[in-house]
């Protein structure tokens, strides 16, 4: 399986189709491997991969009163399931990559059959992604667009969600993302259990100084592993929220590189992860090159999308898919590099 480079600055793979580069400035900003391979090893952290077919976790493996039904799903995170189960999207090979024109623009498409009972989901859907790359204004653009369609008959209603799990370091030759800037663009959270389940209340996190002021990533600390809110819980959420404004997320800025990235979205939620988890050993491509180890707090991950858990009932139309309508959603990176306030 062979990357897909795509203008100078990125590379993917049908593999999860998956962000393997994104160069800013003759600097690679996602973490990554250099051949398919070894994003199958267990350790691998879902880098750069399309998350399916739901994102973040699902309490207790199980969807309850769907189609009539209740289905268990696969456990993957403890009593869990996570980032669409023990093998979700981001392992599966997407069709593709497709050139095509969207929206005006030359893109590339991949696209993924899931089939009914797929670790333990129903229905069969098609997902499709595409990707947009260019550049304006001095800066590096990256769009995604998702959408997804249940397209078989087992069943009347299914429960979906995507997202993108690159990890981010804007200084690549340091081992951490100690010294990156921060900004948020809000400082509610949803609050969570000891196992990241939503307890149903939102409330400011205690370790952001309050939305739109930077604070700066350590060593160690804070540690992040969140879904900030954009959007708080009203009687209906938007299914496919594409035709809906992109709204700035979160800015990184990189001292040490003068690196800056942006992360928009058109979602009400997102997942901020500093990476505490990561624990990738040396390993060696097919031809004997050495990949170097990565370890806790290697990149950061801003994962747009629904909240987590958000199959519960009263979250629920954040996810629900039912036959005939269409889930979907828009994320945008822009990145540069520049001091800070280079470009507004």
């Amino acid at each position: 399986m062979s990357s897909t480079k795509i203008k100078p600055m990125f590379k993917f793979l049908p593999q999860g189709a998956l962000i393997q580069d994104f160069e800013v400035a003759g600097c690679n900003i996602v973490l990554g491997f250099p051949e398919a391979a070894l994003y199958q090893t267990p350790s691998s952290s879902y880098f750069g991969e399309t998350i399916g077919r739901t994102n973040n976790r699902i309490a207790n493996a199980s969807i309850a009163d769907v189609n009539g039904k209740t289905y268990q799903l696969a456990r993957n995170d403890g009593h869990h399931s996570l980032h669409g189960g023990s093998e979700g999207w981001g392992k599966k090979h997407f069709k593709g990559p497709l050139f095509v024109t969207r929206h005006g623009h030359e893109s590339i498409h991949f696209s993924l059959v899931s089939p009914n009972g797929d670790e333990g989901y129903p229905g069969t859907v098609e997902c499709r992604v595409w990707y947009t790359c260019g550049a304006e204004n001095g800066q590096t653009i990256l769009d995604i667009e998702y959408e997804v369609e249940l397209t078989g008959d087992e069943c009347g209603e299914t429960i979906v969600g995507l997202t993108n799990h690159s990890y981010f370091n804007l200084d690549p030759n340091a081992p951490t993302i100690a010294g990156t800037q921060v900004t948020l663009t809000t400082d509610q959270r949803l609050d969570t259990d000891a196992d990241g389940i939503p307890t149903g209340d939102i409330s400011k996190h205690p370790a952001v100084p309050s939305s739109g002021i930077p604070f700066t990533l350590g060593k160690d600390s804070p540690s992040f592993d969140d879904c900030f809110v954009m959007d708080k819980p009203s009687q209906s959420f938007l299914l496919d929220t594409r035709l809906q404004s992109l709204r700035k997320l979160v800015s990184l800025y990189q001292p040490n590189t003068d690196l800056h990235l942006e992360v928009l979205s058109t979602e009400p939620a997102f997942q901020l992860y500093t990476g505490e988890g990561i624990n990738v050993p040396a390993l060696s491509t097919a031809d004997g090159q050495l990949v170097s180890p990565k370890g806790p707090r290697a990149g950061v991950a801003i994962e747009p999308g629904r909240y987590v858990d958000a199959q519960r009932k009263e979250w629920r139309s954040q996810c629900l898919l039912e036959k005939g309508r269409l889930w979907g959603a828009r994320h945008k990176y822009r990145a540069w590099k520049g001091p800070l306030g280079s470009v507004d």
